[in-house]
């Protein structure tokens, strides 16, 4: 399985995560996850230490994870993550117009705080694209405020009902698309970005719209 690098230090090795696949097993043990294929990999090429997930992505998000390399650095990163020194940005296709351009979304999930701001990049037949930044980690936490404000994400199944949707797409269309964070070792702040996925290019281009336009920054 083709995996994209998109960065690699000493420290940290940072993938473009296919949407489809976990992090690492479920309850139901399944094998075959981001985390084994790696090390599988690790191991081909004789190299000794593991790369260990410093989060997580559901399986049907895509984008970027980072894995540090040893147990030590991972607990760094994990570090970073507690104190909310890491910046996520998430491209969301949804179903429908939210009101606000710009909103956040303050809604407790399983009684502890969850935080989630959204700025609507575009507007398109039936659905709106996001930019959104959680500011806390929760499980499915994105997925779930979306849905809260009446927006589900397009594909979602498991917070909303496929039969609700104008359109239908074969997957949540959910991209981890860029991480900004200092690096606990060299000091210097990265900011990494990962293409738009293939079947999200394509369904833009199917609606006429061009991925170009779409900023992050």
């Amino acid at each position: 399985m083709n995996i994209p690098i998109i960065y690699e230090d000493a420290w940290l090795l940072v993938v473009d995560k296919p949407a489809g696949i976990l992090v690492i097993p479920s309850p139901k043990k399944e094998m075959r996850t981001l985390t084994a294929i790696l090390n599988e990999d690790w191991e081909h090429k004789k190299i000794s230490y593991r790369l260990h997930p410093c989060h997580r992505l559901d399986r049907e998000t895509s984008g970027l994870i980072i894995y540090a390399k040893g147990k030590s650095m991972q607990k760094k990163i994990m570090q970073e993550f507690k104190k909310r020194k890491v910046k996520k940005i998430y491209l969301a296709f949804v179903d429908g117009y939210p009101n606000h351009n710009y909103g956040r979304i303050d809604y407790p999930i399983e009684n502890k705080s969850a935080i989630t701001k959204y700025e609507v990049l575009m507007k398109a037949k039936d659905f709106s694209i996001l930019k959104v930044i959680p500011l806390t980690g929760r499980t499915n936490q994105i997925r779930i405020h979306l849905k809260k404000i009446g927006h589900p994400i397009l594909g979602e199944t498991k917070y909303a009902f496929r039969r609700d949707f104008k359109i239908k797409v074969k997957r949540l269309f959910l991209h981890a698309q860029a991480l900004e964070f200092l690096h606990p070792i060299t000091k210097k702040m990265l900011y990494l970005k990962s293409p738009l996925p293939l079947d999200m290019h394509s369904f833009l281009k199917q609606q006429g719209i061009r991925t170009e336009s779409l900023c992050l920054h």
